[in-house]
């Protein structure tokens, strides 16, 4: 099993997936996180049912993460 920290070192500048705890998704390019595993997104989309916003550089709060997936 792969760390959390660990994951996000790896995909730093790299697309990813991230389940939010809404259901929804939010896909862009990981540009920055800390310790607490708030991210920062770049180039986003946010994925909502049959909906999809391009909402452009996001701060993602890391306990409204459920799951991040490497594109």
């Amino acid at each position: 099993m792969i760390m959390p920290m660990k994951m996000l070192e790896e995909n730093l500048n790299k697309h990813v997936a991230l389940l939010l705890k809404d259901n929804r998704i939010l896909e862009g390019v990981l540009s920055g996180y800390d310790e607490y595993m708030n991210m920062v997104l770049e180039e986003v989309e946010e994925n909502a049912e049959s909906l999809t916003r391009r909402l452009g550089t996001v701060i993602i709060r890391g306990s409204n993460v459920v799951r991040i997936v490497p594109k």
